[in-house]
């Protein structure tokens, strides 16, 4: 992959001898500039095609994608790469098994990091020690807010068994929202598995939100596996195990949190 590497460190153009009798006047940097030129005076390509570049999303200023009409200033570092994603981000689908924590673990406990052994990353999101399945590693600070913003209703599915056999009213009371007293939930998809399993599709995530719907019903959550994060499904993942996000599965996951 060519990689173009620009830091801004320049201070103004190289001066020529000046002459005492007739001095010229010196050129002053103009920044902050706006990336387009800056690429152009690089000749990197030319303003419209730096356009086209940012717009393929294959121009980064200070280690994220630029936008355009950007401006750099005096130490920006800008990138021009073949691609729109970072090849030295690092993003996985883990499956958390049920009695790690998701991260701060106590005297005695192990914390997702621990316990799978994959280094430089950490966990976007949680989920509490009693649950299991899908979480996403990554060193890519960006999809933080992205992914946990309930802003932007993003897809997660879970599977879920609890103690008694559902009630016939049971999935028309989940979906259209359970008063938990502080809040009511968002509408949810919910499909019925078997006599005391479900599957549901939510676009928020409070905290022990799941627990709390199956309580207002009168029951109680006894396995609870994520196995979806938007495009990103734990499939055919072991507990404890892992795989690279990568080629159209991280386009599109890309794509959809809008980078």
């Amino acid at each position: 992959m060519t990689v173009f590497v620009i830091c801004v460190v320049c201070c103004g153009p190289m001066k020529k001898p000046l002459s005492k009798k007739a001095p010229q006047p010196v050129e002053k940097p103009e920044w902050p500039m706006r990336i387009n030129r800056y690429l152009a005076k690089q000749n990197i390509t030319t303003r419209r095609g730096a356009d086209e570049l940012i717009e393929k999303k294959k121009v980064f200023l200070n280690g994220v994608l630029a936008k355009l009409g950007d401006k750099v200033n005096e130490g920006d570092n800008v990138e021009v790469k073949q691609s729109g994603i970072r090849t030295d981000y690092m993003y996985y689908a883990y499956y958390k098994p049920r009695g790690v924590i998701t991260h701060s673990p106590q005297v005695g406990e192990q914390d997702i990091l621990q316990s799978s052994g994959i280094e430089g990353v950490f966990p976007i999101g949680r989920l509490d020690k009693d649950s299991e399945g899908l979480i996403i590693l990554t060193n890519d600070g960006r999809l933080t807010d992205k992914l946990l913003n309930p802003e932007y209703d993003h897809q997660k599915e879970y599977v879920v068994t609890v103690t008694n056999n559902l009630r016939e009213s049971f999935k028309e009371y989940m979906e259209n929202g359970v008063d938990l007293g502080e809040y009511v939930t968002k509408p949810c998809k919910v499909k019925v598995i078997a006599d005391k399993t479900f599957a549901i599709t939510l676009t928020e995530g409070k905290k022990h939100q799941i627990r709390r719907m199956c309580e207002a019903m009168h029951n109680q959550v006894k396995d609870l596996r994520r196995t979806r994060i938007m495009n990103i499904e734990l499939g055919k993942l072991a507990q404890n195990g892992h795989r690279r996000i990568e080629g159209k599965e991280l386009e599109i996951l890309m794509k959809t949190l809008g980078f």
